[in-house]
């Protein structure tokens, strides 16, 4: 018995790993379900992006006040966790505040006196991240596309890291040993004072208790993510170090096509020559699922913050028009997941469902909303580019069903007959420049 504690605490030290374990490989390959794409290049710069953009949070203080709330956040909640590694010891080995055998008092005093100050700062910074949503009400967090899940997992979250930081100062605050060394307590001394009168046993049973509850917060808190837009911690890495280093403006193109021009610009090409089969299925153009997306901008769906910035900032959707990039991205990751459960029901193997990411998710009026302007690429913390897949399904429909909007097609009749977008004649197309 003397040991149990230990025991359940290597027991659920194991469980809570493991699910999160089992949950980043299910993640792993529904990312992995999306085509191939190259993006070895320029490492250096890669590398820069990550640090300056995932790391240094530049893009976020662009907005100052949600930015240095964010930075005190997302700093405090790093650093506060280091102090997990002492409770995962503490745990295992049986021992209490181990860090005192293996520090100076003094640099652990100053260690737990900067964590506790960083709580503090952190669940100020929550309560206003809280009001802005709830009271305040900023309208990019009310929008549409936010129903009851997304809406409530923003507060879940907030409501999980006021519990998390109190549940540390209340484990220090009762820790009678430590608030006799008189160091590092610089905020819990002032919370000491509310358990006076009751005995040290009660004391130990509250500190013991605070102690179980911080850490399996933290498990669940772990696990979560998956399920939750607050999988960005994690995966704004991997996101910002593969985002798109090419000009914003600048589109890929298709090799096939390229191929075909080609062909056709080569005076020395047979008009009448029938192009070897090389054995593979003809390319499909654009996208009209996820499985027709590259895995970069699978990635980027499973990063998507849900913080309404690129919305906020699309011109579309500022005058009334249904598109909205956040929608977009939380459409394309809701797709992906039930293309994937679907694969776990079948052992591993996808089979139809009837329902792709085109009309069942994302309808055909918000991508031809989309003015291409950039501006939701730009907007966006964590280098997410809901622009690329906007315009992959928008090629698959004017390449693989001929369904562009009746004044595109006239544009691209124009442009075939009269090498302009108006229809002049050849000899007077450029008289639109005198107009």
């Amino acid at each position: 018995m003397e040991y149990l504690p230990n025991i359940l605490f290597a027991i659920l030290l194991i469980i809570g790993i493991g699910y999160f374990a089992k949950n980043v490989k299910k993640l792993i390959r529904n990312i992995k379900l999306g085509r191939d794409v190259d993006v070895s290049d320029n490492k250096s710069q890669r590398f820069k992006n990550m640090t300056m953009i995932a790391l240094g949070q530049s893009k976020m203080v662009r907005r100052p006040v949600a930015g240095f709330l964010h930075l005190i956040v997302y700093v405090g909640f790093i650093i506060i966790n280091i102090e997990v590694l002492e409770i995962i010891i503490d745990g295992i080995f049986r021992t209490h505040r181990i860090g005192l055998k293996v520090l100076p008092e003094s640099v652990y005093g100053f260690l737990i006196g900067a964590f506790e100050v960083l709580a503090i700062l952190v669940f100020i910074s929550v309560i206003v991240f809280w009001v802005r949503r709830n009271v305040i009400k900023l309208a990019r967090f009310w929008k549409r596309e936010m129903t009851s899940w997304p809406k409530n997992d923003g507060n879940f979250i907030l409501y999980f890291e006021m519990v998390l930081m109190t549940l540390f100062l209340i484990m220090n605050a009762t820790d009678v040993h430590f608030q006799e060394l008189n160091s590092g307590n610089v905020i819990s001394q002032h919370i000491a004072p509310l358990f006076n009168g009751l005995s040290e046993g009660t004391l130990h049973f509250i500190e013991r208790g605070a102690w179980w509850l911080h850490i399996i917060g933290i498990l669940v808190f772990l696990n979560y993510l998956y399920f939750s837009k607050h999988l960005h911690i994690l995966l704004a890495f991997p996101n910002t170090y593969y985002g798109k280093l090419a000009p914003k403006g600048q589109l890929d193109n298709l090799e096939a096509v390229t191929k075909e021009v080609q062909l056709m610009m080569d005076p020395d090409a047979d008009p009448y020559a029938v192009p070897e089969d090389d054995g593979e299925a003809p390319e499909k153009f654009g996208a009209s699922d996820v499985q027709d997306l590259n895995w970069v901008q699978l990635l980027n769906a499973y990063t998507c913050t849900e913080c309404g910035r690129c919305t906020s900032e699309c011109p579309a959707n500022q005058t009334g028009k249904k598109l909205s990039p956040r929608k977009i991205m939380m459409d394309t990751r809701d797709r992906l997941e039930e293309v994937g459960k679907n694969i776990d029901i079948n052992k591993g193997e996808f089979k139809e469902d009837g329902k792709q990411l085109l009309d069942n998710y994302i309808t055909r009026e918000e991508l031809w909303a989309c003015t291409s302007c950039n501006a939701c690429t730009e907007a966006c913390p964590v280098s997410i580019d809901p622009l690329s897949i906007i315009l992959d399904m928008r090629r698959y429909l004017v390449m693989e069903q001929s369904a562009a909007p009746t004044e595109l097609n006239n544009m691209m009749t124009n442009i075939e007959n009269n090498g302009a977008p108006w229809p002049y004649n050849q000899m007077d197309r450029l008289n639109w420049k005198n107009e």
